[in-house]
C-alpha cells in the first residue's frame, strides 16, 4: 500500500530534477562555462534533495518543520522559475518546454500526498478490526430491515383478517336485524288489520259484556331475569291466594291492567310463581 504513494513521488521527482539540471546547462551553457552551468544546476537539485530528505526524516520520528518546508518548496518554486524562463525565452518548442515546467512543484505535492497517507496510515490489525466492525453494523441493519418488514406484513394479515370478520359480522347483524324488523312489521300489521284483530280476540275470553280484550305484541328487547334467590326463599302460593293477589294487582287501576303489565308488577312485588299458574289465575279472575 505504501509503494502506491511513494513510487509515483519518486518518479516524479526524478524526472523533475533531470529535466532541471538539463535545462539548466543548456540555458546556462551559452553565457558562462558548461561547469559553472552545471554546479548551478546540481544545487538547485541538491538544495531540493536535501530538503525532502529533511522532511522525510522528521516525519518517520513523527515531527514537522515549518521552516524546512518552506525552503523545500522555495527550492521547488526556483527550480519550476527556471523552467518557465527558459520556455519563455527559448526559439524553439516554447510550448512544449513551458508543458513541463510544472514538474517540480508537482513532485512536491506528490511527497505531500505521501506525507498525509503516513499520517493516517493504519496497521492490518486495526483495518481489519474497522472492517468487522462495518460488517457487524451491515448485519444487524439488515436484521432489523428484515424484521420490521416481518412485522409490517404480520400486521398487514391481521388488520386485514380483523377487517374481513367485522365485516362478516355486520352483514349478519344486518340481515338479522332486517329479519327481525320484517317479523315485528309482520306482528304489526296482523295487529292493526281488521280481520286478523276480530280473529285473534274471537279466541280470548271477554273482560267484561261487550268489551273485547286487547291482543298485545310480544315484547322485543332485554328482560330482567328474575333472582335466584327470591325464587327459592319465597313459599309458593296457594291458588286461592295467587288469585287474590292478581287480582288486586290488576284492579288497583283504572281501566284494568293487561296480563304483560299485571304480570310485570307481580314480579315487581317480590311474587313467585310460573308462568302457567300465574296464566291460569289470570284467566279465573277475568
Amino acid at each position: 500500500m505504501r509503494a502506491k504513494t511513494v513510487l509515483p513521488a519518486v518518479a516524479m521527482t526524478a524526472v523533475s530534477m533531470v529535466l532541471t539540471l538539463a535545462v539548466v546547462v543548456m540555458w546556462l551553457g551559452t553565457a558562462v562555462p558548461w561547469p559553472v552551468a552545471l554546479v548551478v544546476g546540481l544545487g538547485i537539485d541538491g538544495g531540493w534533495l536535501a530538503t525532502l530528505a529533511y522532511e522525510r526524516r522528521l516525519a518517520a520520528q513523527g515531527d514537522h518543520n515549518r521552516a524546512v518546508t518552506a525552503v523545500g518548496w522555495s527550492f521547488g518554486l526556483i527550480a519550476t522559475g527556471v523552467l518557465i524562463a527558459h520556455a519563455l525565452t527559448a526559439e524553439h518548442s516554447a510550448g512544449a518546454w513551458l508543458a513541463v515546467a510544472w514538474l517540480p512543484l508537482a513532485a512536491k505535492a506528490l511527497w505531500l500526498v505521501h506525507a498525509m497517507w503516513e499520517r493516517t496510515a493504519l496497521t492490518p490489525v486495526a483495518l481489519d478490526a474497522i472492517r468487522g466492525i462495518q460488517q457487524e453494523a451491515r448485519d444487524e441493519a439488515a436484521v432489523a430491515r428484515a424484521r420490521l418488514r416481518a412485522e409490517a406484513a404480520t400486521e398487514e394479515t391481521r388488520l386485514t383478517a380483523v377487517t374481513e370478520a367485522g365485516a362478516r359480522v355486520a352483514r349478519v347483524q344486518a340481515k338479522t336485524a332486517q329479519a327481525l324488523a320484517g317479523a315485528w312489521s309482520t306482528l304489526e300489521t296482523a295487529r292493526a288489520g281488521e280481520e286478523t284483530g276480530r280473529a285473534l280476540t274471537s279466541v280470548t275470553a271477554r273482560v267484561t259484556p261487550g268489551v273485547t280484550p286487547r291482543w298485545e305484541l310480544p315484547v322485543w328487547g332485554p328482560s330482567e331475569p328474575l333472582a335466584a334467590r327470591s325464587l327459592e326463599s319465597a313459599p309458593a302460593l296457594t291458588d286461592e291466594a295467587l288469585d287474590v293477589i292478581v287480582d288486586e294487582i290488576r284492579t288497583s287501576e283504572t281501566p284494568a291492567l293487561s296480563y304483560r303489565e299485571m304480570a310485570a308488577r307481580f314480579r315487581a312485588a317480590g311474587h313467585s310463581a310460573s308462568e302457567v299458574r300465574l296464566r291460569a289465575a289470570w284467566k279465573r279472575v277475568a
